[in-house]
């Protein structure tokens, strides 16, 4: 018994230290590890807030894709959603980004024509 409350002891004394550690890197530290996480993508420029926005306009579309009634809906939030991806791709200048939004967005206009025709 003393055993297990020795680890248990012993684990919650390790969380501990690591949770301090966690936070205390320096900034030399987060510039120079490759071992620490670090996003790609610049924190709140325009782009970021633009990609987060354009983001929130697709999972729209998407939570409402399937609903015959809602057609129509999904593909204005999709259209406004991968419009703003594609400006987000092209201040990113990723071409792999630019080729599918473009081509996301072609389809999505067709689409959406395609139903105002009707």
């Amino acid at each position: 018994m003393n055993i297990k409350k020795n680890l248990k002891n012993k684990l919650k004394i390790l969380r501990e230290k690591a949770k301090k550690q966690s936070s205390n890197f320096s900034t030399e530290e987060l510039q120079n590890s490759t071992r620490i996480f670090k996003s790609a993508t610049p924190k709140y420029t325009i782009d970021w807030y633009v990609k987060w926005i354009a983001s929130a306009f697709v999972l729209g579309a998407m939570s409402l894709r399937g609903i015959p009634e809602y057609q129509e809906t999904d593909l204005i939030l999709s259209i406004i959603g991968i419009t703003l991806w594609l400006w987000v791709s092209v201040i990113w200048k990723d071409r792999a980004l630019i080729l599918l939004n473009g081509v996301g967005l072609l389809f999505l206009v067709r689409n959406i024509l395609e139903l105002w025709v009707q």
